[in-house]
């Protein structure tokens, strides 16, 4: 098995900076994607960022220019650098990690529990 751990939310004022974690731990051989995605009251949970192993990322317009994804492929933790913090940003972030499991080599496709970020102005 393959869990997920997300960490770093708090309360924030508008315009100032979070940096989230998640690591990922359990039977992994290796993990090809790492995401955040994130949920707001009566709202669908939405793709933030994304990153490949190799590093290629992408974002959803609404936060491109202000938050960045990063990974330590070492540790299996994926952060996200959240600057620039709009009230719009208030909501659960989630991990999404994919890869290959040490347990016959199956694809695992995970979720940490989610992380609370609250933006006030």
């Amino acid at each position: 098995q393959v869990q997920v751990v997300e960490s770093g939310g708090e309360p924030v004022q508008a315009g100032g900076s979070l940096r989230l974690s998640c690591l990922a731990s359990g039977t992994i051989s290796f993990i090809t994607y790492m995401a955040w995605h994130r949920q707001a009251p009566g709202k669908q949970r939405e793709m933030v960022a994304g990153m490949t192993k190799n590093g290629t990322t992408n974002y959803a317009d609404s936060v491109k220019g202000r938050f960045t994804i990063s990974r330590d492929n070492a540790k299996n933790t994926v952060y996200l650098q959240m600057d620039s913090l709009k009230t719009d940003d208030t909501a659960v972030y989630y991990c999404n990690v994919r890869g290959i499991s040490r347990s016959l080599f199956n694809p695992f496709n995970s979720w940490g529990q989610g992380t609370q970020v609250t933006v006030s102005s």
